[in-house]
C-alpha cells in the first residue's frame, strides 16, 4: 500500500508528502496554499500565470507572485505560446522566491487554447519543447509541466510528448488524462496514467477525482505514480487533505468548518484587502455544503459587503465556533509582509494575488 507521508522529490527540492495541492485560476491564492500545506500537503502551487501579463508588468498578474516563507516547497505556474516571454517569465516568478517553475500544458479554456497556449500544446510538440527548453535554459530550479492527454477525446498525445520534455530537462510531469475536450466531464482514465509513467524516468504526479485517501493510495499503486495532486476536492474541505495526509478525519463538525472558514477569510483579507469580499462568495458553498441551514447562510454572506460582516454573520449562526477562532487567534501568526512575504519590487500589493 503507497506511503502518502513519504517523501520524494522533483530535481533537488524535496517534497515531504505525496500530496500536491494543484493549481486552480480564481482559487490557489496565498490564502488557500497556505492552508493546503497546513492540511497536510507537500508541495503547493499557485494558480497559472500569464507569461505575457508578467513581461508587460500588468498590475494584476504581479499580483500572484506574493509568496509566504511557509508555503514552501511552491510551484508558480505559467503559461504562454511564445518562448521569450515564457523565458522571462520564468525568471520572474523564480526572483519572487518559486522553488520550482511549472508550465500549463492541460487548461482546456478556450480564451487560452485560441492563443497557443494550456492544452493546444499538446497537438504541437515543436513548441511545447521549445516553450519548455526556454523556461530550462532560463531558470536554474526543476521545471515542471501539468498536461492533459490531449486535445479530443481519444487523443494520446501526451504519451508521445511526454518523453520528449523529459530529453528537454523537464523535471517532473503532472498528468490529468482526460482530454481538453471532456473538461471535467466523466472519470479520470487513471490507465493512462500508468502508460504515461512507463514512458518516461522522472516522476509522475497522477492528477483527477482524487477525493479520498482510499482513492489516492489505489491510483498511487495501480499507476507507480510518485504523487497524486488534488484540486476540487479540496475546495472548502481542507479537511480532505487532511485524511489524505493521515492525520485526522475527512469531515469536521459544524464549529470547525466556520472557524476554519473565518481564518480562511481573514487571510484572503490580509492578502487581497477589498477585494477579499468579493472573491470570498464562491468558498461560502463550497465549506457549508451539507451543514444544515447552509442555503439560509450563503445567502446572507454572498450580500455582506466586508470580510468582517460575513464573519460577524458567520458567528451568530454557530456561536460555538467562537471558541475555536480564539484559540486559532492565540497560535495564528498573520504574515507581517515585511518579513515573511517574499515580493518583487514591482507594485503588485495593490491587488496581492487575486
Amino acid at each position: 500500500m503507497a506511503d502518502m507521508t513519504a517523501a520524494w522529490s522533483i530535481g533537488d527540492v524535496e517534497i515531504p508528502s505525496r500530496l500536491v495541492l494543484a493549481p486552480m485560476a480564481g482559487v490557489s491564492v496565498q490564502a488557500f496554499r497556505r492552508q493546503g500545506r497546513r492540511f497536510g500537503a507537500g508541495l503547493v502551487c499557485s494558480e497559472m500565470v500569464s507569461s505575457c501579463g508578467l513581461q508587460h508588468r500588468n498590475e494584476r498578474t504581479l499580483g500572484y507572485l506574493r509568496i509566504a516563507a511557509e508555503e514552501h516547497p511552491l510551484a508558480v505556474q505559467i503559461f504562454g505560446s511564445d518562448p521569450a516571454p515564457m523565458a522571462e517569465a520564468a525568471q520572474m516568478v523564480v526572483a519572487a522566491g518559486a522553488d520550482i517553475v511549472d508550465i500549463n500544458f492541460g487548461c482546456p479554456v478556450r480564451k487560452v487554447t485560441k492563443t497557443g497556449a494550456g492544452a493546444s500544446a499538446l497537438e504541437d510538440h515543436e513548441l511545447a519543447c521549445a516553450l519548455a527548453g526556454a523556461v530550462v535554459d532560463t531558470v536554474d530550479v526543476p521545471v515542471t509541466v501539468k498536461m492533459r492527454r490531449g486535445l479530443k477525446n481519444g487523443s494520446r498525445s501526451a504519451l508521445d510528448l511526454a518523453p520528449k520534455l523529459e530529453a528537454r530537462g523537464v523535471a517532473s510531469l503532472t498528468i490529468h488524462p482526460r482530454s481538453a475536450q471532456q473538461m471535467y466531464t466523466g472519470t479520470a482514465d487513471h490507465t493512462f496514467t500508468a502508460e504515461l509513467v512507463g514512458r518516461v524516468g522522472i516522476p509522475v504526479i497522477a492528477s483527477g477525482d482524487i477525493t479520498d485517501r482510499v482513492t489516492a493510495e489505489r491510483v498511487l499503486d495501480a499507476t507507480g505514480a510518485a504523487a497524486v495532486m488534488v484540486g476540487r476536492g479540496a475546495q472548502g474541505r481542507p479537511w480532505a487533505l487532511r485524511e489524505m495526509a493521515g492525520e485526522g478525519e475527512a469531515d469536521a463538525d459544524v464549529a470547525e468548518v466556520v472557524a476554519e472558514l473565518i481564518r480562511f477569510m481573514r487571510e484572503v483579507e490580509r492578502e487581497m484587502g477589498d477585494r477579499g469580499a468579493g472573491f470570498l462568495r464562491k468558498f461560502y458553498g463550497w465549506y457549508l455544503r451539507g451543514v444544515p441551514g447552509a442555503k439560509t447562510i450563503r445567502g446572507v454572506l454572498v450580500t455582506c459587503a466586508t470580510v468582517e460582516d460575513a464573519e460577524r454573520e458567520l458567528l451568530e449562526f454557530c456561536p460555538e465556533a467562537q471558541a475555536l477562532v480564539a484559540a486559532h487567534e492565540a497560535e495564528l501568526e498573520l504574515l507581517p509582509s515585511s518579513d515573511t512575504d517574499r515580493l518583487l519590487e514591482l507594485p503588485i500589493s495593490i491587488y496581492g494575488g487575486g
